[in-house]
């Protein structure tokens, strides 16, 4: 009896002391949230060396990269409701684990297809830790003004962990093979597995109704549905195979949400979709994060295969995108206690717009000048548009609803990031391959297959050799750039879609007054962290 009453009183002192620091729990999360952000971006200028080794055709190549966010938006919810059941604290842990193993198999992976389940694995890894992160937060400061601190400085470690991706990356892919940018996950894991297991207390939600596994995987399969017919969509094929998934997703998608509104505990309560502040921040966050990954990953391509530039340099390249994108998070209270939500996120949209359109002046030959200018515009638009979305939309949600809250808003992050590689990919592509069915002296065989793909342009052109192998080369430079150009320009519009949308959120940001207590320990363990 004495042990167990000792266990017990160990264990709420390790709860108290939890509530107690929470910049400590901040500390924690950001770790997580680090170890994510690193490996949805430390690919990005890793996809030439797949391409050579692997050689993936064009939609391989595409779910290599596209895989690991979309299927990590398709289980947010499934597993940030698991967490509720058996408690957040396990099924984080258990993600560490996972994602270890899984960088390990993509590392080593001989074939595109051990790839691509590898970073499905990676996804299924993700799913597990990130709806934590978000809830946890919103429970540990339930003050408006120290959340907002708090936020920036978790969205200043996303930016921290998308500027290490590929600095690391091109630095990794400088001195051993490509798989070496997945073994980076290790090293974080097993930091965050113990740190994780000493400071994070256990939680469990209220327990109310069963777990809606049906609903998840409906939600989960209608997503695949919808961005895989997107892809070809924008690649030009429209055929049943494009229609099939199209309708089937969107068929499930819309049978999901029917579930869920008839269900007394559905797994995400639409209701919170009918508050204006609440709905808009999630549709600017998707907007943010579909322009961000689409064009990080065009850009990795455009300044190693058009500029010339290697991995590493390609990734200090991109630094300063990610060091102003960083700033804009630590400043992000600051400016939203000043200016207000509406005004700060329609700020955002706008400059990213800017930077953009600044960007078109890439071409044939590099201009760093301009590459800086534009790069550090859009760091600091797109940080300062996620910063207000995230913020509004964590503080418009009752706290009974945290934790759905913060599903959704890492699913619509995901599924955005997921989103814009495929119909940002799918632009270029579209606009990129027709101007290489004509060239001069090259078979039309030998065309169709370097309208696949710039890397695979510049190998077709190697095997010709000879004044048509130098046509093929220089006009599938100068299709690439123009499909760049189409792209910037559709990123454009729907960032100013993004500012018109903003208008709907509130002027300013309202704080109520909130008694900062340490929570009581029987109420810390068994509370949702979400609450």
């Amino acid at each position: 009896m004495s042990g167990t009453t000792t266990a017990a009183a160990a264990l709420r002192r390790r709860a108290a002391g939890a509530g107690a620091n929470r910049w400590v729990v901040l500390v924690v999360l950001c770790v997580s949230l680090l170890l994510v952000a690193v490996d949805a971006t430390v690919l990005h200028v890793a996809v030439p060396a797949v391409t050579e080794d692997l050689r993936p055709g064009a939609i391989e190549l595409l779910w290599i990269v596209d895989v690991y966010p979309l299927v990590c938006a398709s289980l947010l919810i499934l597993f940030g409701t698991l967490g509720d059941k058996v408690g957040r604290r396990r099924v984080l842990l258990l993600g560490y684990a996972l994602f270890g193993v899984a960088s390990g198999v993509a590392a080593f992976a001989d074939n595109a297809q051990v790839l691509i389940l590898a970073r499905a694995l990676l996804g299924v890894g993700g799913a597990m830790i990130m709806p934590a992160t978000l809830s946890i937060l919103r429970q540990v400061f339930p003050d408006r003004r120290e959340r907002a601190l708090a936020i920036g400085i978790w969205s200043a470690v996303a930016a921290v962990g998308a500027a290490v991706g590929p600095l690391l990356g091109g630095f990794l892919l400088e001195h051993f093979w490509w798989g070496s940018v997945f073994l980076v996950n290790i090293p974080l894991m097993l930091v965050s597995l113990p740190v994780g297991r000493l400071l994070l207390p256990e939680s469990k939600g209220s327990g109310q109704g069963p777990w809606d596994v049906v609903g998840a995987l409906m939600a989960a399969a209608g997503l695949f549905g919808v961005v895989l017919g997107v892809k070809r969509l924008g690649g030009g094929e429209l055929d049943g195979v494009t229609a099939v998934p199209l309708v089937v997703g969107a068929v499930l998608l819309v049978l999901f949400v029917r579930r869920q509104r008839r269900r007394t505990h559905p797994l995400v309560d639409l209701r919170m979709f009918a508050r204006p502040a609440f709905s808009t921040a999630v549709c600017c966050i998707v907007l943010a994060m579909l322009a961000l990954v689409g064009l990080e990953l065009i850009a990795a391509q455009y300044l190693q295969l058009v500029l010339g530039l290697s991995p590493l340099e390609t990734g200090l390249r991109l630094l300063p995108l990610t060091v102003a994108a960083m700033a804009s998070g630590l400043a992000g209270a600051r400016m939203l206690r000043r200016f207000g939500p509406r005004r700060m996120v329609c700020f955002g949209f706008g400059l990213t717009a800017v930077a953009v359109l600044t960007l078109l002046g890439m071409g044939g030959e590099d201009n760093a000048p301009l590459l800086l200018f534009g790069f550090v515009l859009l760091g600091f638009g797109l940080e300062t548009t996620l910063f207000g979305a995230y913020e509004s939309m964590l503080s418009e949600a009752p706290p009974e609803q945290a934790g759905g809250a913060a599903a959704i808003g890492e699913t619509s992050y995901q599924l955005g990031a997921g989103i814009g590689i495929a119909l940002l990919g799918s632009v270029m592509n579209a606009a990129y391959t027709p101007g290489l069915s004509s060239v001069q002296g090259v078979p039309a065989s030998a065309s169709a297959a370097a309208g696949h793909s710039l890397g695979e342009a510049y190998e077709v052109a190697g095997r010709l050799g000879g004044s048509a192998g130098e046509a093929l080369r220089r006009t599938a430079r100068d299709c690439f750039v123009h499909g760049l150009h189409v792209t910037l320009l559709v990123s454009a519009g729907l960032l100013l879609l993004g500012a018109v949308m903003a208008l709907r959120l509130p002027r300013v940001m309202q704080c109520e007054a909130v008694a900062v207590e340490v929570p009581a320990p029987r109420d810390v363990m068994e509370s949702r962290v979400s609450a």
